[in-house]
């Protein structure tokens, strides 16, 4: 029935329902795709909206804990490699659940990924960079999550992928705390690599937290490295560490944008060794 589907989508569009019916709608809309609370049922889903260069929305089931076991996108990604633009609205959990290495997700260069209302990503575990993902394209996250991922190389929950040239990466994180997340590099919790674009927004008296992230290098928050820009607004970078100095936030090199975000009660510092200085960080 997919090989079906995915010869029929680019003439009629559709709305689907992985596992179970299909419904038909026109062509000028993008695919939205109920996916049916399993591990195969989301990795469908997602083959599926790789099928096509058209932007697909896929329907999490509410509440559900998508437990990944397997890697699905080569050995190293729990889910298919995002190559497509891709929408995940929850609330709903994608997590790790295996002894096998493996991050939760890997965004192509031609590819995007936003979570949406309450979209969490746990657990992953990637030898090399991006724990939770690892973002060569664009990944935005709205009322979502990155907790609990780790990886051998430079950023915990999230990498944007150092990019000499080509396709620059952007993340892009409103209302999105991304908590518990370690680096055996840089960045414990994102790392913002060459030519990387990360912005950050929460809202006054409620911000985005960065928090108790650890880095075994530095920037146990955050840590931007020869990126394009970097800019926080209203985001609070606290309690996380690093192994060297600047556990809270790392730079080098780059335009840094602060707003209405304290960095704070990091260990051993908060920003020392960063060149050129983190705006509006002391300590």
């Amino acid at each position: 029935m997919r090989h079906v589907r995915a010869l029929i989508r680019p003439l009629i569009g559709i709305t689907a329902v992985v596992g179970g019916t299909i419904t038909f709608a026109p062509a000028a809309l993008a695919a939205s795709i109920p996916v049916a609370c399993s591990e195969n049922a989301l990795v469908d889903a997602i083959d599926l909206a790789n099928s096509t260069p058209a932007a697909d929305t896929l329907v999490l089931a509410s509440g559900c804990v998508y437990s990944m076991t397997v890697s699905h996108g080569g050995l190293t990604n729990a889910l298919p490699v995002i190559t497509t633009g891709i929408e995940m609205i929850g609330p709903a959990t994608i997590a790790r659940d295996s002894l096998d290495v493996f991050r939760i997700a890997e965004v192509d260069a031609g590819g995007s990924l936003t979570l949406t209302t309450g979209v969490a990503l746990n657990n992953g575990s990637a030898t090399g960079d991006g724990g939770g993902i690892l973002n060569h394209g664009a990944v935005t996250l709205t009322g979502s999550s990155l907790n609990g991922n780790n990886a051998t190389g430079n950023g915990g929950g999230l990498a944007n992928a150092d990019t000499p040239d080509g396709t620059a990466p952007a993340a892009t994180f409103t209302n999105s705390p991304v908590s518990g997340n370690t680096a055996q590099g840089s960045g414990g919790g994102i790392y913002n690599g060459v030519r990387g674009t990360l912005t950050t927004t929460g809202v006054a008296g409620s911000p985005l937290f960065i928090n108790d992230n650890g880095a075994a290098l530095t920037g146990g928050g955050v840590a931007a490295v020869d990126s394009t820009a970097t800019t926080l607004t209203q985001t609070a970078v606290t309690s996380n560490s690093a192994g060297q100095n600047a556990g809270g936030v790392y730079r080098q090199n780059g335009t840094m944008t602060t707003t209405g975000s304290p960095i704070s009660a990091n260990t051993p510092d908060n920003c020392v060794g960063s060149a050129p200085a983190v705006p509006t960080c002391t300590g």
